[in-house]
């Protein structure tokens, strides 16, 4: 069985499904994807996101904002805030996606990372792991873990940096979740990193509805589809795809201690 660890339900277009939710579902359990880890972006959008998941058992959600849905003080969710949604609504078992973003916005640095230490206190103060988006920004996604941490862990999700990062991150008891983007043809320095990252600290995703694997990419991503990603990075590690499958589940709930499997 597979599990989903990163994927956005709310924004999938269901127009394939006859507009069903309950038939996207269907299809992806067809696929022996038993789990989906449906992660908020946006505290406007989670109320929504999480009525769409909510009576469904086999999906997680988490809460938190992206990082480049920060762009001024006025936008960052407190402390307070956070903490409340997350113990209010029972399904969270992770705070995030938070982060930060240097690539697609710089400008907005400083409140980014605001934004993010917040993140990180909440998941510290309620033992509750962090999913991070990280782009361009190694040293500083890096130095907040470590300051504002604590003893919660966390996840670097969709990675595309370096070997140096994800074991930095892994040493702060992270770990590090791999997308579609591992099976394109120009990402073969993800590809080496991929196999050289220990089975235990490996996760899978989708990041749906965005970022399909091969033979999907340019059509819209769909949490089936985590099965092409586990099978790709199980050629690379040498091993069967069920072993993957079976170490990836385990990683997901050990990390994710509050989801019943």
């Amino acid at each position: 069985m597979f599990i989903d660890s990163h994927c956005h339900l709310d924004k999938l277009d269901l127009v394939e499904y006859d507009h069903s939710f309950a038939q996207l579902l269907e299809e992806t359990t067809a696929r022996s994807v038993s789990r989906m880890l449906c992660v908020s972006i946006d505290l406007q959008d989670f109320t929504k996101m999480y009525q769409l998941i909510s009576a469904h058992p086999q999906i997680d959600a988490s809460m938190g904002v992206h990082p480049l849905h920060v762009k001024n003080a006025e936008q960052i969710a407190s402390v307070e805030q956070l903490t409340e949604l997350a113990l209010r609504h029972d399904k969270v078992v992770a705070i995030g996606e938070s982060g930060l973003d240097y690539f697609y916005d710089s400008d907005s640095r400083e409140v980014q990372q605001l934004s993010f230490i917040n993140h990180l206190k909440v998941g510290a103060d309620l033992g509750l792991p962090v999913i991070v988006h990280t782009r361009d920004a190694r040293a500083d996604t890096i130095e907040l873990i470590g300051l504002h941490g604590g003893e919660a862990a966390g996840v670097l999700h969709c990675f595309t940096e370096s070997l140096e990062m994800a074991q930095q991150a892994i040493d702060l008891n992270y770990m590090i979740s791999i997308s579609g983007i591992v099976t394109f043809k120009n990402s073969t320095a993800l590809k080496q990193t991929v196999q050289q990252i220990p089975l235990e600290h490996l996760l899978i995703e989708t990041d749906s509805p965005y970022l399909a694997p091969v033979p999907y990419r340019g059509k819209q991503n769909q949490p089936k589809y985590v099965v092409e990603v586990a099978q790709y990075i199980a050629d690379l590690k040498g091993i069967s795809v069920a072993k993957l499958a079976e170490i990836t589940t385990d990683n997901y709930y050990r990390l994710f201690s509050k989801a019943k499997r």
